[in-house]
């Protein structure tokens, strides 16, 4: 992709370069109201106030539906349609280049950026959209079957419908977090010696607490009860994609998932990216997934065979103490299905997604060790702890912090990221019982 210059000062090797403009909710010391905005280098276009003092006077077709950037949540506006999203991001991207057209509408209107522009470090960033549902897939055939292994053998890691259609589960929208909330060791029940041949469980603090490396996808347009939206459309029906690390409870998934799966092992929180990056953003990075060895039924057979995302991803782990190490790198790539697969399945029955609803592709992970997207994984259920420091790890302690980053493309001048997500780990509640 051919670097885009700008007249703004861009740090070289940011994630919102100019050939990003992802959008998110911020509010700041002057305003506390949530707002939308965008990110342009270590800035946020405070986009109320840019479309309050004329900014978007250049875009009529926008003009009509300004009110929008004064939602609380991207929903209003992700519920004008991929051709809106793609005329705005395009709009704001030749005002900050270096030859605008619009020199008047930032670029030599200091009063404006004083009043739209705020470094990243003073705002707020918010959940970006209202969540009403969120479903969590299974689609990274590498975690899929090491998992598999682990709990069923080799000969029946992955059951027969895995490569026939994109597994998942409904998940819990509520506790849903923007990065930075800090996430609450859970209680749960669960076995304490899983090997005993009597299955007495017990309710207390969860011990084997593990993040999962995943990308989600959000719903810009809805689709009516009982119509199936073809995989041919699905594209058009998802706004943009941002990181997420869906936290699990380990030993209280092993007693509960069967025969139902993932409940409260996975409710207790889960935590996004703040900036979501649309698809035209991400239209550039599009590659091969992991090649199906099955035939797809025609219903989620897409035209075109690039259909993921090369997105460099990375977990790092910090401790209470300070010490810090990259635990795993992993890239969207590894993924079976596709979003638009995920979509057009989901909605195959005729089940009505809502603008705002969340897709979670399940754990990214590669082939190697070193590519693993959860501890399960990585240390082979709590077997092979791994350094960080001095301090040993199989699952996670309470004050670790676990930071997701994810960034498309090499051109230091021209990156496509999602920043980062970041949760770290709390001490249970005493609860006296």
């Amino acid at each position: 992709m051919p670097s885009l210059r700008s007249w703004f000062n861009i740090p070289r090797g940011s994630h919102f370069s100019l050939a990003n403009i992802p959008f998110g909710i911020i509010s700041t010391a002057t305003c506390n109201s949530p707002r939308v905005a965008v990110a342009i280098g270590d800035h946020a276009l405070d986009l109320e106030a840019f479309a309050a003092q004329n900014g978007f006077s250049a875009l009529s077709t926008v003009q009509p539906h300004q009110a929008v950037f004064s939602e609380p949540s991207l929903n209003a506006f992700a519920a004008l349609g991929p051709p809106i999203h793609s005329v705005v991001r395009k709009y704001i991207q030749s005002v900050f280049a270096e030859d605008t057209p619009y020199p008047d509408v930032l670029k030599n209107n200091p009063a404006l950026q004083k009043q739209a522009l705020f470094p990243l470090k003073d705002v707020q960033k918010h959940l970006p959209f209202r969540i009403g549902d969120y479903t969590d897939f299974f689609v990274g055939l590498n975690h899929a079957y090491n998992c598999g292994v682990m709990f069923r053998g080799a000969a029946n890691a992955l059951n027969p419908n895995y490569k026939y259609l994109p597994v998942g589960y409904h998940g819990r929208a509520s506790s849903i977090v923007p990065s930075g909330t800090p996430i609450r060791r859970p209680h749960g029940q669960f076995l304490p010696n899983p090997a005993a041949d009597e299955k007495v469980p017990v309710y207390t603090q969860i011990k084997k607490l593990d993040y999962e490396l995943e990308l989600g996808a959000f719903v810009c347009k809805p689709n009516k009860m009982g119509e199936p939206v073809p995989i041919g459309e699905a594209q058009n029906n998802l706004f943009g994609l941002v990181m997420l690390n869906d936290w699990s409870a380990r030993d209280v998934q092993s007693w509960e998932y069967i025969p139902l799966g993932p409940f409260n092992a996975k409710n207790f929180g889960s935590s996004i990216s703040t900036w979501v990056v649309l698809m035209d953003a991400l239209e550039p990075f599009k590659v091969k997934g992991i090649e199906n060895d099955k035939e797809v039924l025609s219903y989620l057979e897409e035209k075109d065979d690039k259909t993921v995302y090369d997105i460099q991803l990375k977990v790092d782990l910090k401790t209470k103490s300070g010490s810090t190490t990259t635990v795993a790198k992993s890239n969207g790539r590894h993924l079976l299905w596709s979003f638009p697969q995920c979509l057009a399945h989901h909605t195959s029955t005729g089940c009505n997604l809502q603008t705002g609803d969340l897709l979670g592709s399940g754990t990214i992970s590669g082939t190697s060790a070193e590519e693993y997207g959860c501890l399960l994984e990585a240390t082979e259920g709590g077997k092979k702890p791994f350094k960080v420091g001095d301090e040993e790890r199989t699952f996670l302690q309470d004050g670790d912090e676990v930071t997701f980053t994810g960034v498309c493309g090499t051109d230091e001048e021209a990156l496509v990221g999602f920043g980062q997500v970041t949760g770290r780990i709390e001490p249970a509640l005493n609860l006296g019982y």
